[in-house]
């Protein structure tokens, strides 16, 4: 090989390494946005502390699809009760994307789900514990996921909302006592209400899930309130201590007073 085209060979394998390290690599940054929304996130006085020994958060650098960034929060100390969480997408429309709740079969947290982001953006995660309040986050470059057109036309969304489906990532059965990796998927547009009709050029009204809940037989694993952040059709995967119920019961509604519920068999896997 010529050297000339051996030394721009290595140049370009240096500027993939260096794209992949940046993409690995996009803590919080500066901005003011923060500093005038903290007071409607934490109470005057309180201290928040760096939430890098207590739980990592992960989000791409630029993501594919602004309307469907993953977001995963996973703790690292497993020795803390991490009850709480906030989803804070800083320069959204609405900034809460959601407000989630841990039982006790879900501690360690480790816990995804998708959101929609509008323009460039700290994606934080503010996280109660009995020790205080603790943040972490990702500086996320995605543009125009609140206002995305849907995927689906109208009719046809509503006519498979509500449907919801569970998939475990582990093959048996019988894993009472041990831990397990899920996914609920739930049928819904979770219409923003930033988003035009594609033949009418109008403004859809916002309808989206504003709560859920998900149990293990009679057992709370986690619950949610969102806002129009969470990405249409949502999707949440988690991990949960097995408690030996059959089954899952997810309880959704949206702001149009719909109420959703479905029992879910672990042993059915789709």
């Amino acid at each position: 090989m010529k050297p000339l085209v051996l030394a721009m060979l290595v140049a370009m394998l240096a500027q993939a390494a260096l794209a992949q390290d940046g993409a690995r690599d996009n803590p919080l940054i500066d901005g003011p946005t923060w500093q005038e929304l903290r007071d409607d996130f934490v109470p005057s006085g309180t201290d928040v502390r760096d939430g890098a020994a207590l739980f990592t958060v992960d989000a791409p650098y630029r993501a594919n699809d602004a309307a469907t960034v993953p977001v995963v929060i996973r703790q690292v100390d497993p020795t803390v009760t991490l009850r709480k969480a906030q989803v804070i997408i800083d320069e959204n429309p609405a900034p809460m994307a959601a407000d989630l709740t841990f039982g006790d079969r879900m501690q360690p947290v480790d816990f995804e789900l998708r959101v929609r982001i509008d323009q460039y953006s700290n994606v934080r995660v503010l996280a109660t514990t009995e020790a205080g309040t603790f943040m972490s986050g990702r500086f996320v470059k995605a543009s125009g996921g609140c206002s995305a057109p849907a995927t689906k036309d109208p009719t046809a969304a509503l006519a498979s909302m509500g449907q919801m489906r569970l998939k475990h990532f582990d093959e048996s059965d019988n894993m009472s006592g041990q831990r397990r990796d899920a996914q609920i998927m739930i049928r819904h547009p979770n219409y923003s209400g930033l988003q035009r009709d594609q033949i009418t050029q109008l403004f859809v009204s916002a309808h989206f899930i504003d709560s859920l809940e998900v149990y293990q037989g009679e057992e709370l694993l986690f619950s949610l309130e969102g806002g129009i952040s969470v990405s249409e059709n949502p999707v949440f995967r988690f991990v949960y201590t097995d408690n030996g119920a059959p089954t899952l019961t997810v309880r959704a509604h949206d702001t149009e007073g719909n109420l959703f519920e479905q029992v879910l068999p672990k042993s059915v896997q789709s």
